[in-house]
C-alpha cells in the first residue's frame, strides 16, 4: 500500500470480497477534519463536500453534483439522483474500490481524501457508473446528459453503454474515451489521452475489451473489437489494432507484441 500519511489503526482491509467502506470514510473524515482546522481558508469547503454529510456516498454525490450543475439541472437535483445510485451495494462496493485502488497505485496519492476531493479521473468513474446505471434502467437521455456533463467538466468522455469494472485508477485522465461496446476489465489502470475506440469500418460490437489488472499508457490508442489479455501493459503512444494475449507489452504504432516474462528478464540482466 502507498505510504500515505494516515495516522492511528484507521487501514482499509478487505473481509472477504466487500471493502470496509465505513473504515475508509472514517479515514477521510479525520484527513478532512485535520485539513479544517490547519488550513482556515478551505474550513468552508472541507465541511460542505465532507463533514456535513453523515456517510460516503452522500459526501461523493455532493461533491459530483456541485462539479456537474448547470443552469438547467441545479445541484440539489443532481445530488439526490447520484445519492440514490451510490447508495446500490454493487455501486457502492465498485467506487470504494476505485478509490482504494488509486491510493494503493498512485505514488502521488498520498491520503483517501485527496482522490475523494480532488482528482477529476476518479470523478469521472463515478459519474460514469452512475450513467451507466441509468443507462442499464433505461433512462437514457439522463445517462447521455451526464455523459455531457462529464466530458465538459473533466474531458473525460465515456459512453454509458461501456461497462468498466471494479478497482480502476484513471490517472491525470485528460482527453480519455472510451466507446459504446467497450469493456474494461477489474483492477485496470489507464492514464491521460488513452483512446478505447471503434475502427469507424464497422457497427455492432466494434470496442476494445480489456482483461483484468491491465495498464495502459499515455496516448495510447486501442482500435476494433479487439482483446487486451489481462495482466498486460500498453505502452505510452501505442497503436493497438489486434489482440494482445496476456501478461504480453504492447509497445509502437502499430503495436508489436513482447512476452512480459521476457521483458522483465532483460531489465534483470542490466541490474
Amino acid at each position: 500500500m502507498n505510504g500515505g500519511d494516515l495516522t492511528g489503526s484507521l487501514t482499509c482491509v478487505k473481509t472477504g470480497d466487500m471493502l470496509q467502506k465505513d473504515t475508509v470514510w472514517a479515514t477521510i473524515r479525520e484527513e478532512v477534519q485535520r485539513d479544517y482546522q490547519s488550513e482556515p481558508l478551505l474550513s468552508a469547503t472541507m465541511f460542505s463536500t465532507v463533514l456535513a454529510h453523515d456517510t460516503i456516498e452522500e459526501s461523493l454525490a455532493f461533491i459530483l453534483a456541485k462539479k456537474l450543475e448547470n443552469a438547467v439541472l441545479p445541484a440539489p437535483k443532481l445530488a439526490q439522483l447520484f445519492q440514490e445510485t451510490l447508495k446500490r451495494d454493487e455501486v457502492s462496493e465498485e467506487f470504494v474500490a476505485d478509490l482504494v485502488a488509486t491510493y494503493d497505485r498512485d505514488p502521488a496519492c498520498r491520503r483517501y481524501s485527496s482522490c475523494f476531493l480532488y482528482y477529476k479521473g476518479f470523478h469521472a468513474i463515478q459519474t460514469h457508473r452512475v450513467a451507466h446505471a441509468l443507462y442499464n434502467q433505461g433512462r437514457t437521455s439522463l445517462a447521455l446528459f451526464l455523459q455531457s456533463r462529464s466530458s465538459e467538466a473533466f474531458h473525460v468522455d465515456i459512453h454509458p453503454a461501456a461497462t468498466i469494472g471494479r478497482g480502476m485508477m484513471l490517472d491525470h485522465a485528460t482527453g480519455v474515451v472510451i466507446g459504446e461496446t467497450a469493456v474494461v476489465g477489474e483492477n485496470c489502470s489507464m492514464l491521460h489521452s488513452v483512446t478505447l475506440g471503434g475502427s469507424g469500418k464497422v457497427s455492432g460490437d466494434r470496442h476494445p475489451k480489456i482483461g483484468k489488472g491491465v495498464l495502459i499508457g499515455a496516448g495510447a490508442v486501442v482500435l476494433g473489437n479487439v482483446r487486451v489479455g489481462d495482466n498486460s501493459k500498453i505502452g505510452s503512444g501505442a497503436v493497438v489494432l489486434k489482440d494482445v494475449p496476456v501478461k504480453h507489452v504492447a509497445v509502437g504504432m502499430p503495436a508489436r507484441m513482447f512476452p512480459l516474462r521476457r521483458i522483465k528478464k532483460r531489465i534483470q540482466s542490466k541490474l
